[in-house]
């Protein structure tokens, strides 16, 4: 369970099981720029999956690979009409050569946050804690 409430002005504390951090956004939208705002949250969760992944997969297939560097770049531009877009650069680290490189950037669109992120239908319910639905 992700539990989250309100320390001062924006500014939220994040719990995810013994994981505490910040949520907040930049001062220009009124906030502290204390920690990452939730679309950094959002494309932060897509980078991070895109790189666990493929250090597991490596790791199963004794591919060398030996770190992966991740730089996510949002376009928000049209998001009010729907559109989202996330262009993702990845470095991978390791003795690779050409035919595993790509085999990994194959691999990388298999992550289950890809896969959530393009090809589920989300719904989401919100309530009021202690309301019947």
């Amino acid at each position: 369970m992700i539990r989250i409430h309100t320390r001062q002005g924006l500014q939220h504390q994040i719990e995810i099981g013994p994981h505490h951090l910040l949520g907040d956004v930049s001062p220009e939208l009124g906030g502290d720029g204390s920690g990452p705002d939730p679309h950094d949250l959002f494309d932060a969760a897509l980078g991070t999956c895109k790189a666990m992944t493929l250090l597991l997969y490596a790791r199963q297939r004794k591919i060398p690979l030996e770190g992966v560097e991740v730089h996510v770049e949002r376009d928000d531009s049209a998001e009010r009409t729907g559109h989202y877009h996330l262009l993702v650069e990845l470095t991978l680290n390791g003795a690779l050569d050409e035919a595993q490189s790509q085999q990994l950037l194959r691999i990388a669109d298999r992550c289950p946050i890809h896969k959530l992120m393009t090809s589920s239908e989300i719904q989401v319910d919100t309530r009021l804690n202690g309301a019947t639905p």
